[in-house]
């Protein structure tokens, strides 16, 4: 059975919880997003909830919805294990990303998470370029990010990438496991203490799904192999969805990420690269960009070795990619606004051609 503590409750969530004003509402946690319907943690037990329908048609956009690892109130119906979802309490954290496809919109993938472990796999899936963008998203969310580079088991000398790993985090903890073995697993357990939530971030064939099993304890996640020709995985997970581990944590696991776009991670990236940061504060133009300019500390630092030129490609390539996601923003909040006036104004004429 579930208390509001082993679930995360905590002072954040009560202040937003009218209890006299609303005896007939509870707290809920949501533990799993499908089409037209959510599971909630409640003390209760596990409930299957559907939204109110006022709740539904105020949300503005996709994110004013409840995600994976939100705190909602609901009206339970428990002897049917049914409830219906009144209320989104604000997020104390949230991970977000570009949705997928061409339009402009904002995806939760998983709300008030404390820990997230990032998932790279030590085949040919170890990229320090995506680490850096895994640990951006990271940041910005409010949570405190954790590399765990897998299945170390398959490589002969893991301290290299252990290295490089840990020069695209700096500052970040960066662990060596192994989830078919359950090398370096013991060092996970800190992060996995009662009502402490952890997602689970990585692309597909990372081993993810190993590694649930294995914190878990038995086997809740289907394995896929991995393609000998590709070295890569596929998805194995369908659903966001909040798992209990016996140490007390609670574990969201998502599908592998194959389009990571970011959604804003402005202050992420500054602390994702920040060497670059204090390198540029010897910049002798404030606005150097750190590209031909004379008295370019940034350049200096690659020149004599201080720097990768890669690090500094990717940090280009991520405030590049941000810009342009900003512009996006701006343009279709623009969009939105005309078509707000044009229904305003359309509203006005019909009114007074009324008769």
């Amino acid at each position: 059975m579930f208390t509001l503590d082993s679930l995360g409750w905590t002072d954040f969530f009560e202040q937003q919880y009218p209890r006299a004003a609303r005896a007939d509402l509870i707290p809920a946690r949501v533990a799993e997003e499908q089409k037209n319907f959510y599971r909630v943690f409640t003390e209760a037990g596990d409930l299957l909830a559907e939204l109110a329908g006022k709740l539904r048609h105020s949300a503005g956009a996709r994110e004013d919805l409840p995600a994976v690892g939100d705190w909602v109130l609901v009206r339970p119906r428990v002897g049917e294990a049914r409830a219906t979802i009144h209320q989104l309490l604000k997020r104390r954290s949230k991970f977000s990303r570009q949705a997928a496809g061409r339009g402009t919109s904002e995806q939760v993938i998983a709300a008030n998470v404390d820990t997230a472990f990032l998932v790279s796999a030590l085949n040919r899936d170890f990229n320090p370029r995506r680490i850096e963008r895994y640990v951006a998203l990271a940041w910005e969310s409010g949570a405190r990010p954790v590399v765990l580079l897998n299945k170390a088991d398959l490589v002969d000398d893991p301290l290299p990438l252990l290295w490089e790993a840990e020069a695209a985090a700096p500052g970040v903890a960066v662990h060596l496991v192994s989830a078919a073995t359950g090398a370096g697993l013991d060092a996970l357990s800190r992060y996995l203490a009662l009502g402490q939530t952890i997602v689970l971030l990585g692309s597909s064939g990372v081993g993810k799904s190993t590694l649930i099993n294995r914190l878990a304890g038995c086997d809740l996640q289907r394995v896929s192999a991995i393609s000998d020709s590709r070295d890569r995985g596929r998805h194995t997970t369908t659903s966001r969805q909040m798992i209990p581990l016996d140490a007390g944590g609670l574990l969201i696991d998502t599908p592998g990420l194959r389009e990571l776009q970011l959604w804003d991670a402005s202050a992420g990236l500054g602390r994702t690269f920040e060497d670059i940061a204090a390198f540029s504060a010897s910049c002798r133009f404030r606005d150097c960009t750190h590209q031909s300019e004379p008295g370019c500390a940034v350049q200096h630092a690659v020149e004599d070795g201080a720097l990768g030129p890669e690090r500094l490609e990717s940090y280009r390539k991520l405030e590049r990619e941000l810009a342009f996601q900003h512009r996006k923003q701006d343009a279709a909040a623009r969009a939105a606004e005309q078509r707000r006036w044009r229904a305003i104004h359309k509203a006005q004429r019909a009114f007074y051609k009324r008769p």
